[in-house]
């Protein structure tokens, strides 16, 4: 039944793979909360921060860089966690807008990285939201030395957990700081709250199956059951329940996390939270003065609370069946829709119902990657998956940026062949990510340059793959396609080579697409992106072809296929 609630443990690698060389493609990014600790849970937003590469942070050093702005970190006037900002190195800072001067000393504001963007309308904390709350996104800023404040935490004793390798590559990648400050603080707008999300991640990722199931046991045990009373909802989150298990799993021993003590470990997080609540004590694991119960529970809001959680503590562990979320799960299992052996086929099939990656995915698609820092990425990898994986996202962004390449005709031979030579290779990139769509968009791009026998040729061959064998995202599998992956052959490939060659899923063509046909174009008017069927595309676009042709009869072949498909 736990498998249920996180996954299988191929299923959590795999999403962590996904998240972990996407953020490498483009490095700017670092995908964050749940989706980005490899956890997919229900109602899961995705959450992203962004590094601004332009500004340097440093607690002592300061690389002398005239092409960045450098700022320093001061945290002797600020609350533990938060530091204020100030200025190395700029020009003229008197009359930027991201500066306020005090006592002859510029500090950076926090207030213009909290700017909504057209999609993110709505500010939350530090991150900018949509509407739906699907979408979080952060601004941040990166130290790449470890600051100051968390000094202790490398020294402080533990029980082997994290180990001194974890704690190395941690305290290599530094810390961030996103753009909040201490609520009510005479210096708010300047503050900036220290965040060790990527430090976080690597804490997880060391965890096992079992502490695994038991972080979103607790995480679902707070929303379903605790949260949803309105006077406790505001009071607790997702992120004081992660800080319990840290402290915890460096309190004990690591062999206390096996299967058959995971209801156990449940309820020593749960009595955890219940003596934190009491307390009114909840330190932050990194750096221990900084209490996140501090000014918040308190009075009469921390004694509702404490009655909420001692009557939830009276069920012992049988308190997570309190969640509809937990007894979905067990009537799933029930039923036996899920299979404990998970192999990747299973994977694949999981992946391609994520909507939460399927968001993550799409992001990736609206920013601007270094084909040669990617190229460098995939030369120096050993890892034959990490090496499909990243094809698979060279090709998901080729997928988009082929679409944006003009099409305007250049004057001189040699620049036309430089731009045709350029559309064709981005295209042939973009032949990874699935079976057929690749296959369609360089059709679509021969049909435009008036090559309609060579786009007929690449049509046949794209139709050839759109088999009832082939799978989709959100369909459940047909009765042929568990037949096929029962076979050996298929079971022995990795996910990501049976994405290559099962997954014919509709694509997209971007707002102002160049490889959309005019007719097609004049058909639907004005969208900002279209979303196509294979099939149907594959016979909308050989019915004009053999029109361009004037092949009348293949024309109405074309014609009745699309019309039966």
């Amino acid at each position: 039944m736990c498998q249920n609630i996180v996954g299988t443990e191929e299923e959590v690698r795999t999403i962590r793979m996904m998240n972990n060389i996407r953020d490498n493609v483009v490095y700017s990014n670092i995908t964050s909360g749940s989706f980005g600790e490899g956890i997919e849970m229900q109602g899961s937003d995705l959450d992203m921060m962004l590094v601004v590469p332009s500004i340097i942070c440093e607690d002592k050093n300061f690389p002398s860089n005239p092409d960045k702005l450098c700022l320093s970190i001061k945290t002797e006037d600020t609350q533990p966690g938060y530091t204020t900002l100030r200025l190395v190195q700029m020009k003229n800072p008197k009359n930027d807008q991201y500066f306020e001067e005090i006592d002859g000393e510029f500090y950076l504001l926090n207030i213009p990285f909290k700017q909504p963007f057209s999609i993110l309308q709505i500010v939350h904390g530090p991150c900018m939201s949509d509407k739906e709350g699907l979408h979080d996104v952060a601004l941040c800023l990166h130290c790449k030395s470890w600051i100051t404040p968390a000094m202790q935490w490398i020294t402080r004793p533990n029980n082997s957990w994290p180990d001194n390798d974890v704690k190395a590559s941690i305290v290599q990648h530094g810390t961030l700081f996103v753009p909040i400050g201490v609520k009510e603080s005479k210096n708010e707008i300047l503050e900036w709250r220290i965040s060790f999300s990527v430090s976080e991640k690597f804490l997880i990722y060391t965890f096992k199956h079992t502490q695994l199931i038991c972080y979103a046991l607790i995480k679902i045990l707070l929303k379903n059951v605790i949260a949803i009373d309105s006077e406790n909802k505001d009071l607790l989150c997702s992120y004081f329940m992660k800080t319990i298990l840290f402290w915890i799993s460096e309190e004990v021993s690591p062999s206390i996390w096996r299967p058959e003590n995971l209801l156990c470990n449940f309820m020593r997080c749960f009595r955890r939270l219940i003596y934190c609540v009491e307390n009114s004590v909840c330190p932050h694991y990194f750096i221990p003065e900084n209490n996140l119960f501090e000014n918040k529970i308190k009075g009469n809001a921390q004694k509702m609370l404490l009655n909420k959680l001692n009557l939830i503590n009276s069920y012992g562990w049988q308190c997570i069946f309190l969640s509809n979320q937990f007894f979905d799960i067990h009537v799933q299992v029930s039923h036996g829709l899920k299979d404990l052996n998970s192999q990747p086929i299973d994977t694949l099939e999981k992946l391609l119902c994520s909507k939460t990656l399927r968001r993550a995915d799409s992001t990736m698609c609206l920013q601007t990657i270094t084909l040669k820092h990617t190229l460098h990425l995939l030369l120096h990898i050993g890892s034959s998956n990490s090496k499909y994986l990243y094809l698979y996202y060279l090709s998901k962004y080729s997928h988009a940026k082929a679409q944006q390449i003009p099409s305007k005709k250049t004057s001189g031979n040699k620049s036309a062949y430089m731009q045709y030579k350029v559309s064709v290779r981005t295209l042939l990139l973009n032949m990874r990510h699935d079976a057929v769509s690749g296959w369609l968009m360089l059709a679509s791009f021969f049909y435009g340059k008036k090559q309609y026998n060579l786009a007929i040729y690449i049509l046949q061959y794209a139709v050839s793959k759109c088999s009832s064998e082939t799978v989709q995202s959100f369909m459940k599998r047909s009765h042929i396609q568990h037949e096929l992956f029962d076979l050996n052959v298929l079971r022995n490939m990795n996910i990501f080579q049976l994405w290559k060659i099962l997954v014919a899923d509709n694509f997209y063509f971007v707002e102002n697409s160049t490889l959309l046909p005019d007719e097609i174009k004049i058909m639907i008017g004005s969208m900002e992106s279209v979303k196509v069927s294979p099939a149907n595309f594959a016979d909308a676009l050989t019915f004009l072809c053999h029109d361009h042709l004037n092949n009348t009869n293949r024309r109405f072949d074309s014609l009745e296929c699309s019309l039966l498909s």
